[in-house]
């Protein structure tokens, strides 16, 4: 009998440690899948200067929005009724016509920056700022740094692996 409790002993001996290797290794494994998901993908001094730049850029944005309707109304209000001329050398409208639809252009196209400026204040503020928006995956720091309120990655927004 003592022969088979050793050998019970052996094999409960044996058993145990493979068994908490087994484990620790499953308890590593998922103590290092939860760490990347606890830990914020980015430090709170990257955060702070990306706010501030994208601030500033927002700033600089609407001025510029606000600079080009001026122009474009006050290119409305320098405008008689009936200037239009519809000759050789006044083409199918006046310049003043194509400079105040330029104007317009640029303002809503400075607005629209502003709003996705906006939307990057918010993405910082909810703790998604740096995924894109469309894949999830994180979007590369130089990008961001380039455009801080990139909110798809490049393959992505060139219509690549997100629009499939």
């Amino acid at each position: 009998m003592a022969k088979s409790e050793s050998a019970q002993a052996g094999k409960t001996t044996n058993t145990k440690p493979t068994g908490s290797k087994a484990s620790a290794r499953k308890s590593g494994a998922k103590a290092s899948k939860a760490k990347p998901e606890s830990k914020p993908r980015f430090d709170a001094k990257f955060l702070e200067d990306m706010r501030r730049k994208l601030l500033k850029e927002r700033a600089k944005y609407l001025h510029s929005a606000e600079e080009y309707q001026a122009e474009a109304e006050s290119l409305l209000a320098t405008r008689e009724p009936g200037d239009v001329q519809f000759d050789e050398e006044g083409g199918e409208g006046t310049t003043v016509a194509v400079e105040r639809e330029r104007a317009l252009a640029l303002s809503s196209q400075a607005r629209h920056t502003v709003s996705q400026i906006d939307a990057a204040l918010e993405r910082i503020e909810n703790g998604t700022y740096g995924d894109c928006v469309t894949s999830g995956a994180p979007i590369p720091i130089a990008r961001l740094r380039a455009i801080p309120w990139a909110a798809e990655r490049v393959e992505v927004k060139a219509g690549g692996l997100g629009r499939r």
